[in-house]
């Protein structure tokens, strides 16, 4: 499963970056605007530092300004992936910009229905967000499995990409349904890293190997 982070961060994509955990990136708008500052310097950044797929998202709602956007995105980098929203006019888009070879994310999915409309009409990746539906009440996870099992059936090329995760335990869920790629939040990511057990662990290794200095001066490693 290919682990994306959700940021326009410069300083976290780096940072997990070096660790080799990223294989792309997932922005909006509202992460851009987090941030603060020239939206197409960061998104120029981003492109240059990530070697996978960077997911950047139009903002106008309908066809014709999708179309415009998604062309000036993805000058880019030819690692860009141009966001979408699950509409009429932005599965209409989608269809037209994977036609001239541009990839697209559909996002702002929330039903195994959008689902299979957004990979009829082409797109590289859909994203259900699993989170906002938890929020109302519903299983977020149950969606994954639904849209697994679909695309399965159907041998869709199109990758599911599991967004709006909040904790760890929603990774490891998405792993084991089969999900394509998870988009994480940078403290999600961090806390996949940590365990109190490793923590002790990390303690007790390092006190003992001080025992050990303070009986033989000359222990090196």
């Amino acid at each position: 499963m290919k682990i994306f982070l959700d940021t326009a961060n410069l300083e976290s994509i780096r940072k997990y970056n070096d660790m080799g955990l990223l294989d792309g990136i997932t922005t909006n708008p509202s992460l851009l605007s987090k941030e603060g500052g020239d939206p197409k310097k960061a998104m120029d950044e981003i492109t240059r530092i990530i070697k996978g797929d960077v997911s950047l998202e139009v903002v106008s709602t309908e066809f014709q300004g999708m179309m415009d956007e998604g062309h000036k995105l993805r000058k880019y980098g030819d690692n860009v992936v141009v966001k979408c929203p699950m509409t009429a006019d932005g599965l209409k888009a989608c269809k037209s910009l994977t036609n001239e070879g541009i990839p697209v994310n559909v996002t702002l999915i929330f039903s195994s229905n959008q689902a299979v409309l957004a990979a009829k009409a082409g797109a590289k990746y859909v994203s259900p967000f699993i989170g906002r539906l938890d929020d109302i009440g519903h299983n977020g996870m149950n969606l994954i499995r639904e849209i697994k099992d679909i695309f399965k059936n159907y041998s869709f090329k199109t990758q599911i990409l599991v967004a709006s995760v909040r904790h760890p335990l929603h990774v490891v869920e998405a792993a084991k349904i089969g999900a394509d790629v998870v988009t994480l939040p940078p403290d999600v990511l961090g806390k996949m890293l940590k365990h109190p057990l490793t923590d002790i662990g990390l303690k007790n290794f390092l006190a003992d190997w001080e025992k050990l200095k303070n009986t033989n001066q000359n222990i090196s490693i």
